[in-house]
């Protein structure tokens, strides 16, 4: 699995890091990053589950 940030849709709300800690970030710049970009499938279903709650669809996994 690739995760990604779509940093132009992204505003920074912090959501992903407190759902996936492991794979996401809000950075200094106000921005999520991705910690990890190919997490380990333990960390699948937090992934999907912040992806699914990101509120400015921001989030993708392939």
């Amino acid at each position: 699995m690739a995760v990604r940030v779509d940093t132009s849709k992204c505003s920074g709300i912090g959501l992903c890091e407190v759902t996936a800690p492991a794979v996401f970030e809000v950075g200094d710049d106000g921005q999520a990053h991705v910690l990890d970009e190919n997490p380990p499938a333990s960390e699948r279903p937090a992934v999907e589950e912040a992806i699914s709650n990101c509120p400015t669809v921001a989030l993708s996994m392939d």
